[in-house]
């Protein structure tokens, strides 16, 4: 009869056992554990202490335990040493412990057995289980069937918290590479694509579910022929190589709209233990700011060198002219060649100004003096200085009489409207009507200076306010500019808390508006 009895709890403890280690659920197991060992022992109450990252236990599950009286067992939790070698286990302590627990009121506990999971001579964990009666103790065929139990639990417990840590580490991967600032790509064997993050898919316009198990070739293509290999022609060469050899290519990427994106793409291959390819992973970086600061600083080498030459050629000319000991120069002569050296070294200075503006922009560090300032007098200022300037021209001011006073700085204001009208006069070769008008619309005012010149074509219109950008012409090549005015204007607004715009059609002139808050 006793046979039978432990044949029976052998057989038991064998499906529990294949049933704990087909549990990959942390949770899961140890309910399990909890609700296998306290019907394999007619237990009415169990816990589960497991070791923390930091050394210490805690419980992580009971059964048959209200959660509201959990915190009376913690005495137990400090009756396990940090520790402790399971070959050493203090159960003398710890039965002790249990003693003056089971003494708390509304808790019918009568005995308990502890025995603990170790793993490779290290505590993982106790398990705990209780009955309600003291007629009968727990027999040394209980504690073996349990210890065998325990064996099967720890392993179990193991197992999942293996589980819990690679899924836990494959969600932060997923996410680093999901979030990342750069685009990820991650390629199978086959060349199909099995990872496609969201950085990638801003870049080039696919989204992740319509390229997922595409091949590569179909997403990845090349507007032109780039720097370096395709990852096409590397392979078609013996690509990819055991070891850190990598593949690097740069150059236009045709997005999904048709348009282009500058990117580098670095293709790094990932082998298993016996050498066959896996994955092969590639970074994808926008360098089209790379590329852009890179023509910014050629074409500002290029502005800047034939800008700066002309008006230091000619005070270098003129003053040169005029020392020399040989001549006698009259009067006038010498009030025009002055004045020559006057006006281009204003010319000098605004454009240092204007490049000294243009990096404070990039810093962050252009201020506004701001106060009351009437821009229907400012305007009428800076057409009386032009006027001066042309004899071509018609200027004219075109503003209400009670026009309303704006907060702003009134010196940048006035180099707004200096540049406008500057452009006005220079683009209007054959002369007309610049105007400048103001009028009210609801919570704001807008200031506009219209010509009759060659106008802008659409396609400058959207890159007109860039810097160093000049619309290209013939007109424009040959008058001075470096492409930073409209560029400054447009910040300066914008710091103000307005807008900029232009509206033009080639040959008929051009409008320029800015809007500022009232």
């Amino acid at each position: 009869m006793f046979d039978d009895y432990r044949v029976r709890q052998r057989d038991y403890l064998l499906r529990i056992s294949r049933a704990l280690t087909s549990q990959l659920d942390l949770g899961a197991v140890l309910r399990l554990i909890l609700e296998s060992a306290a019907e394999m022992l007619n237990g009415h109450a169990g816990l589960i202490a497991l070791r923390q990252d930091d050394g210490s236990f805690a419980f992580l599950a009971s059964y048959g335990i209200p959660p509201a009286l959990l915190d009376r067992f913690a005495p137990l939790l400090k009756g396990i040493p940090a520790q402790t070698d399971p070959g050493n286990f203090p159960t003398d302590q710890l039965e002790r412990l249990l003693a003056r627990v089971m003494l708390l009121p509304n808790l019918d506990l009568g005995q308990v057995v502890a025995l603990p999971m170790a793993l490779q001579n290290r505590l993982i964990g106790v398990i705990f289980i209780f009955r309600p009666y003291s007629g009968l103790a727990f027999s040394a065929n209980d504690r073996q069937i349990l210890a065998s139990f325990a064996d099967q639990a720890t392993i179990a417990v193991h197992n999942a918290q293996l589980y819990q840590q690679v899924a836990y580490e494959k969600r932060r991967l997923d996410a680093i590479l999901e979030y990342s600032g750069d685009g990820a790509l991650i390629l199978d064997s086959a060349g199909r694509i099995t990872v496609f993050n969201r950085a990638l898919s801003r870049l080039i316009g696919w989204s992740a579910a319509e390229v997922i198990g595409r091949p590569h070739d179909e997403v990845i293509i090349w507007a032109a022929h780039p720097k370096g290999m395709t990852l096409t022609e590397a392979e078609v060469n013996g690509w990819p190589f055991r070891g850190e050899h990598t593949l690097y290519v740069e150059g236009d990427l045709r997005r999904k709209d048709g348009g282009k994106a500058y990117v580098a793409i670095t293709y790094a291959p990932l082998f298993d233990r016996e050498g066959h390819l896996v994955n092969v992973i590639a970074n994808v970086r926008d360098m089209s700011r790379i590329r852009e600061a890179e023509e910014l600083k050629s074409t500002f080498i290029s502005i800047i060198s034939h800008e700066l030459k002309t008006p230091v050629s000619l005070i270098k000319g003129y003053a040169s002219t005029l020392r020399r000991g040989d001549a006698r120069w009259d009067t006038e002569t010498l009030r025009e060649s002055l004045a020559v050296i006057e006006e281009e070294s204003d010319r000098l200075n605004e454009l240092i100004n204007n490049l000294l503006d243009a990096s404070r922009l990039q810093t962050g560090a252009l201020k506004l003096e701001m106060g009351e300032v009437r821009l229907d007098q400012l305007a009428r200022s800076a057409i009386a200085k032009f006027r001066t300037q042309t004899n071509r021209h018609t200027l004219t001011a075109d503003f209400p009489p009670d026009f309303p006073v704006v907060t702003g700085d009134p010196e940048r204001l006035s180099q707004v409207l200096n540049n406008l009208i500057n452009n006005a006069i220079k683009y209007s070769p054959n002369g007309g009507q610049v105007r400048v008008s103001g009028r009210v619309e609801r919570d704001q005012v807008i200031v506009s200076v219209s010509d009759e010149g060659i106008g802008i074509g659409p396609a400058d219109q959207e890159r007109i306010f860039e810097r160093f950008y000049r619309a290209d012409s013939a007109l424009t090549r040959r008058t001075q500019g470096t492409g930073l005015g409209l560029y400054l204007s447009k910040a300066i607004i914008e710091a103000h808390g307005g807008r900029i715009w232009v509206e033009s059609a080639p040959g008929r002139g051009a409008t320029f508006s800015f809007s500022l808050p009232l």
